[in-house]
């Protein structure tokens, strides 16, 4: 027989525990289920660590309204939290006259998207913020900045722990069914077990589709297919020349590996983009020659064997190989038409910035739902 619980949110990300947080403050009854021994292991410790400030994103989408929201609010919690941050600011540039274009392009997207603090940079002044790059022309993102993913997601299960929840670690959710009197869930691990859940949360990221699956009573329709998108990152022996981050424009040929300094000074630059067939994180380190070409073309005083492999990340896609990225797939009763079941698809960056606000748009749906 089932045991009977009210939430079950699956998957320990930074996302699973924002939403955790957000129905334990609302006084659910949570239970946060993660297949490894440890919460975050994967999208939420494998990426830059950045507080993006919301400038590149679609018109209209989840993306930029939950990346806007989100930062303002990501700033004022780790304030108030004690949350190591830091408002670093960073610079994007055009290495030459035929990015001026994409510059432009991307002032327009971020005034759109309610990004209003801008400043364009001559070059002039860009030689005096970052005497180390090499420009035309460039902007200021005065609120973009960097944070401990980790120390977030201890703030954000630390408020979910203290008003009730749990997190239950090694604990796989291997198959379900949604039923009458609510969905069941097969959990695995040492001491399998059914639960029947009121409300279930899918925030298993790069799981989040095959979970799908493997939940009887889902329309297949609405479960995209999973991508495998790596990046790979690489540190700067030695002190960084860099003031802020640093990014340039994005190429058709290659999507602008970007500079980040984080909470300890340390200069990464990363991550490009490539694909593979399943969640792999060996670190290729063949691509060292295109970071030292890619990275020179705004840095030319990259001495060689400055760089060293760092760490790789998998981006959690929806789309594949020759297909845009597209928005956050988050889908209720609305979409699927099953009441208190909550799926999050391709929650890729800036699934950080955005996790507060997630948080709470996930909260709404399931508060409005009346099923």
């Amino acid at each position: 027989m089932a045991e009977k619980i009210d939430c079950a949110v699956i998957g320990a990300g930074v996302v699973g525990l924002s939403i955790a947080r957000v129905l334990a403050l609302a006084g659910r009854e949570v239970v946060v289920l993660e297949a490894e021994s440890a919460f975050g292991t994967h999208t939420s410790a494998r990426n830059s660590e950045v507080i993006h400030a919301g400038i590149y994103y679609p018109t209209g989408s989840l993306k930029a309204r939950l990346c806007v929201e989100g930062r303002t609010a990501l700033y004022a919690y780790c304030a108030e939290r004690g949350v190591n941050h830091r408002r670093i600011g960073k610079v994007i540039v055009a290495t030459d006259e035929t990015q001026l274009e994409g510059l432009k392009k991307y002032q327009l997207q971020a005034e759109i998207n309610g990004v209003d603090d801008l400043r364009r940079l001559s070059r002039n002044e860009l030689a005096e913020l970052e005497p180390a790059v090499v420009s035309v022309a460039g902007f200021l993102s005065p609120s973009t900045g960097i944070v401990d993913s980790h120390g977030l997601m201890l703030a954000y299960l630390g408020d979910a722990e203290n008003h009730g929840a749990s997190l239950v670690l090694n604990s796989p959710v291997t198959g379900g069914s949604v039923t009458d009197d609510g969905i069941v869930l097969e959990v695995g691990g040492a001491e399998p077990m059914s639960i029947l859940c009121n409300t279930v949360i899918n925030s298993a990221g790069h799981g989040a589709p095959a979970l799908s699956r493997q939940i009887t009573g889902i329309p297949a329709q609405t479960i995209p297919t999973s991508y495998y998108a790596i990046g790979h990152y690489y540190t700067l022996t030695g002190k960084t020349p860099f003031n802020h981050l640093v990014y340039p424009v994005a190429r058709q040929d290659w999507l602008g590996v970007h500079v980040t300094i984080d909470l300890g000074g340390r200069c990464k630059f990363g991550p490009d983009f490539s694909w593979r067939d399943s969640l792999d994180y060996r670190f290729d380190e063949s691509r060292e020659a295109r970071f030292y070409e890619a990275i020179r073309r705004y840095y030319p005083g990259l001495k060689d064997g400055a760089l060293q492999p760092g760490y790789t990340g998998m981006r959690p896609r929806i789309t594949g190989e020759g297909k845009e990225a597209v928005d956050f797939v988050i889908q209720d009763h609305t979409v699927h038409g099953i009441h208190g079941l909550v799926n999050l698809y391709g929650i890729e960056s800036p699934g950080l910035t955005s996790s507060l606000a997630i948080g709470g748009y996930v909260g709404e749906l399931i508060a409005n739902d009346r099923g």
